[in-house]
């Protein structure tokens, strides 16, 4: 996964498919983004956010052993639930920890894939059909961005989201879909097709402004007879549809115009220009004209089996520091209430440390941030601090999920507009929840 995943990034492929037939109804008045930010590797959501109550934190600290916070890298922040409930993000978050006194910032505890509500005694007997393959990275990748809890899925519950609300973009060229961080999964739909790219990278062909302009003209001409020919081998004409789209892209950006700089800042990380790429398009919305947009970006490192303390903490800082920046940026376009970022990851990690890390665990820990997120809550049932306890699928601290990933999305879903029909074709096991709005969006 991450060899291709790099791969691809360093070829700056980009895949754009305009859309498809939607639907001849009015256009949405009103402006919506969604921002995936995709921890790839599995963050240990049991250090991004910490129990206080005295008895839960002493297990904590008991299970944990080097790995539990405070440490000599990370230290803790204290929050509180809405009712009262202390606990601490670690302070690889502080950046972001003042908008949780200001109602912006919230956590989603214990999120994972899931068929049904799966208790201990359900998981150990066998007794409930289960996401396939679990703790496996390549499998749980697949199935956090596709919200289907199989690993054969063609579509990503993002891209589903954005078919069922593509009349509200009716008549509009510009991609609603987007990755910033190569192809991805998460933001492929039926109809509504994904387009991808790689921030600072110009996709347009060099070469062609040449004197006399009928030589780069000729130029242009034989490009395009390439890209379009019929070789009749499928990995040739996939590779040149590839660079077509992505020259496609590069055009329509450019043809928007040049907008003034934005005096908001961000960090030189990739998390950083990524985030900056997508805070440029949404300068941009006056000319591109979509009522909902939504963007995928994404960091890898957080497979921490090693080295995890001051790891995971930096990792987590550079998250921090971009979601400040791109705030910031919302802010500065007049739009925070009107964009949410989150976070995902393919799974969560064992509470009971290995050697100076974590291995594969299930259910984790995730974080909404905007100003219409009704923050300064933790959402959902944090787990009980127990080896072997009814959160546990075995004896390790691996979590089960008491948060399906369809409820996580789904709360997300509503507030884009998405409507109870389109819900339970975006995320098909829905119905098998007792609760499809977790109420952390206003």
């Amino acid at each position: 996964m991450n060899t291709r995943r790099n791969f691809l990034k360093a070829s700056a492929f980009a895949g754009l498919t305009r859309f498809g037939a939607v639907n001849a109804l009015a256009q949405a008045t009103d402006y919506k983004a969604l921002v995936c930010i995709f921890m790839f590797g599995g963050n240990d959501g049991n250090n991004l956010i910490v129990p206080q109550t005295q008895s839960e934190f002493n297990a904590y600290k008991a299970i944990r052993g080097s790995l539990a916070l405070p440490d000599g890298n990370a230290k803790l922040m204290p929050v509180s639930a809405a009712n009262g409930t202390p606990f601490a993000l670690t302070d690889g978050l502080a950046l972001v920890h003042p908008f949780w006194a200001q109602k912006k910032l919230a956590v989603v505890a214990n999120v994972g894939m899931l068929v049904q509500p799966t208790t201990r005694q359900q998981y150990l007997g066998s007794a409930v059909p289960l996401p396939t393959n679990l703790f496996s990275h390549s499998d749980q990748t697949v199935q956090m961005q596709a919200g289907i809890p199989s690993s054969s899925a063609s579509t990503g519950w993002a891209g589903r989201v954005a078919d069922a609300v593509a009349s509200m973009n009716a008549g509009k060229t510009f991609p609603p879909s987007v990755s910033v961080s190569g192809p991805a999964l998460f933001s492929k739909g039926n109809i509504v097709q994904a387009a991808s790219l790689i921030p600072g990278f110009d996709m347009q062909a060099s070469g062609f402004n040449v004197w006399p302009a009928t030589a780069g003209q000729a130029r242009q001409q034989a490009l395009q007879e390439i890209l379009t020919f019929n070789s009749g081998l499928t990995m040739i004409q996939a590779a040149d549809k590839v660079r077509q789209d992505a020259i496609n892209l590069s055009g329509m950006l450019k043809s928007l115009g040049s907008a003034p700089p934005m005096a908001a800042t961000f960090p030189g990380t990739s998390i950083g220009r990524q985030l900056k790429q997508v805070a440029q398009i949404l300068q941009l919305r006056p000319q591109i004209g979509l009522s909902r947009q939504i963007f995928f970006c994404s960091m890898g490192g957080f497979d921490t089996h090693s080295a995890q303390s001051w790891g995971q903490w930096d990792l987590l800082k550079q998250i921090s520091d971009g979601m400040l920046s791109f705030y910031n940026a919302t802010a500065e376009l007049g739009i925070a209430d009107k964009v949410t970022t989150f976070t995902e990851s393919e799974f969560g990690r064992t509470l009971q440390p290995s050697g100076t890390g974590s291995d594969h665990g299930w259910g984790s820990h995730h974080l909404l941030l905007g100003g219409a997120v009704k923050g300064g809550d933790v959402y959902g049932r944090y787990p009980v601090m127990a080896l072997g306890g009814p959160d546990d699928s075995a004896n390790r601290g691996a979590w089960i999920p008491s948060t399906s990933t369809d409820q996580f999305g789904a709360t997300l879903a509503k507030w884009f507009g998405v409507d109870a029909n389109g819900l339970a074709t975006v995320f098909p096991n829905l119905a098998q929840f007792p609760i499809s709005d977790l109420g952390f969006m206003g």
